[in-house]
């Protein structure tokens, strides 16, 4: 009803501008209005489709960060064992749904096991690499990384971190530089060590990283924030 009403009041506008108004502002007023229709148009399709990859973008986040908090499962495991223990042999349904939820967490904390024992394995690798001891000569020397060395330390984490940097541009397209900070955070380089093997300031790589989480996120974040996103993955 609504739109029939706006629809009228606007026809009987552009009746009145057609008495008053010369052909050639009449045609400039035509050409306008599309002219800001379209206008309307692209931009809406423009932000409807900045949400979606937003929210793409979000669902990749939270696949990848997939996580289970062993302490909160091995209480809820607790939990399990005592109920299916005051169960007996009754409500045998009842008794396998339990079972199998906390066989579910059984085998959320062993992944979870294997997967902290993975990392300090992974690091105790990283930090006897040949590039990563070749990186604390560098900032020994005060001096940058070259080209081969970074691809040398790409090499490394991923060989290590598998599909770690797949992972990344999956979600952002990053420039040399962001990747070059990202790698460097991975193998638990301090920001201001940062700062001088990529030849930036610290206040560059300070805001690189709270850029990147706000554009990965959606949100501005701390720099810690990022950090942890990158050593998690």
């Amino acid at each position: 009803m609504f739109g029939k009403f706006a629809l009228f009041i606007y026809l009987c506008i552009m009746n009145q501008l057609m008495t008053i108004l010369t052909q050639r502002e009449l045609f400039l007023l035509i050409i306008g209005t599309i002219t800001y229709v379209a206008l309307f148009v692209v931009t809406w399709q423009n932000s409807h489709r900045k949400m979606l990859m937003m929210q793409d973008r979000l669902n990749k986040v939270q696949a990848m960060q997939k996580s289970e908090d062993v302490e909160d499962n091995r209480r809820k495991i607790e939990e399990l064992e005592r109920l299916i223990a005051k169960l007996g042999s009754e409500n045998s349904m009842l008794r396998l749904e339990l079972e199998e939820k906390k066989a579910r967490l059984d085998y959320a904390n062993t992944i979870a096991r294997i997967e902290s024992e993975k990392r300090e394995r992974a690091e105790g690798d990283i930090f006897g690499s040949d590039i990563y001891l070749k990186i604390q000569r560098l900032l020994n020397e005060g001096k940058t990384l070259g080209e081969d060395d970074w691809q040398q330390l790409a090499m490394l984490v991923d060989g290590i971190y598998t599909g770690f940097t797949e992972k990344l541009y999956s979600l952002y397209r990053l420039s040399a530089n962001d990747y070059h900070v990202c790698l460097l955070i991975k193998v638990r380089i301090p920001p201001k060590d940062i700062a001088l093997l990529t030849a930036h300031s610290k206040e560059s790589v300070a805001t690189t990283r709270s850029r990147l989480y706000q554009k990965i996120f959606g949100k501005k974040g701390a720099t810690k924030e990022w950090d942890d996103f990158i050593l998690s993955l």
